[in-house]
């Protein structure tokens, strides 16, 4: 067994390994998509042109597996799927280039579960931005992520909007259905469920969250206070309180949540970082209540409510569909 000490020396050999083989594999994956998209254009033209259909295609897929074995993935379900993925994407030149940085079975489940190319843009620019696999991705599709980000945009304080990026990093809900929660759940059963399955809440806060603690201690005066989960986010560069609440949102709860961001910046934080951020994690939130309680404060917070369950998807769309609607007899008026 090596020392310790070794071990610390060998360890940039294994980082250069890492890297590269993560290099070769997005190099081979790019190719690959680039691949199946001129075979979907290629279909595609002579769908239009020399009416080729299904039963065309499927011969196809029966000749290319004579002719190359060895390949993959061609059958005739999956060579018409291409042509459907070309179709999609060839008249959208900022999305183009984002498709070929995802794997073709996320490429699949977007095509497959997402209804408007709004919806596949979101999904696109989140899953290579937050790196998701294709659970994460699949999840946070049938957890209807992007109706509930249009239907409720996340609602920050004004201190919150002047730090850079910090509007793109919280949301205006979190799904822990992964908790597994009873209904009549307590504040100390959420914060033991969060802390229990940190993974899966850090993969939902999304990238750049650390865990720093739970019931961190702040001592102001002669007194010690407890932080409900505290966390460090590194593209914002500042400390993140989560406070939890299986109440409904209240304005009181601001003072607390505030002053807990006064102890953090006066005692713990670093010279280098940015001003402490607040969460405060409700049940629920009435939104124009927590509009009038964000106006006047002076800290980086928000208010974000969690779900115990799966969203009802198709009630979220009509949703939003019917608000696409009003907006254009408003643009149309």
């Amino acid at each position: 067994m090596n020392p310790p000490a070794l071990q610390v020396s060998f360890a940039p050999i294994l980082t250069l390994i890492q890297q590269a083989k993560a290099r070769a594999f997005a190099a081979v994956n790019h190719e690959l998509i680039d691949l199946y998209w001129h075979v979907g254009q290629y279909i595609s033209q002579k769908t239009e042109h020399d009416g080729w259909g299904k039963n065309i295609v499927q011969q196809l897929a029966v000749w290319l597996a004579t002719q190359e074995p060895e390949a993959r993935g061609f059958s005739a379900s999956n060579l018409w799927r291409m042509r459907q993925f070309f179709d999609t994407y060839q008249a959208d030149p900022k999305l183009a280039p984002v498709v070929r940085e995802l794997p073709w079975t996320h490429n699949l489940l977007i095509l497959a579960k997402c209804k408007s190319q709004p919806e596949r843009e979101f999904y696109l620019q989140l899953a290579v931005q937050q790196r998701w696999g294709k659970r994460e991705l699949e999840r946070q599709i049938d957890g209807a992520m992007f109706e509930r980000a249009v239907n409720n945009p996340t609602k920050i304080s004004k201190a919150l909007q002047e730090i850079p990026k910090a509007g793109q990093v919280f949301r205006d809900s979190y799904l822990l259905e992964f908790l597994n929660l009873p209904v009549n759940h307590s504040e100390a059963d959420l914060q033991q469920g969060l802390v229990a399955n940190l993974k899966d809440f850090l993969l939902e806060l999304g990238m750049g969250f650390c865990f720093v603690g739970q019931n961190y201690r702040v001592q102001v005066g002669n007194q010690d206070f407890r932080i409900d989960l505290l966390f460090f986010h590194r593209g914002l560069q500042a400390l993140v309180v989560f406070e939890l609440k299986i109440s409904d949102f209240k304005p009181a709860h601001m003072g607390q949540l505030e002053f807990y961001l006064e102890a953090l910046d006066r005692d713990h934080r670093q010279a280098h970082e940015a001003p402490s951020i607040g969460v405060l994690l409700c049940k629920s939130a009435d939104s124009e209540v927590v509009e009038y309680a964000l106006a006047r404060t002076a800290s980086p917070a928000l208010v974000a409510q969690y779900m115990t369950q799966l969203p009802n998807k198709a009630l979220l769309q009509a949703k939003l569909e019917e608000f696409y609607d009003l907006a254009t007899r408003d643009e149309a008026g």
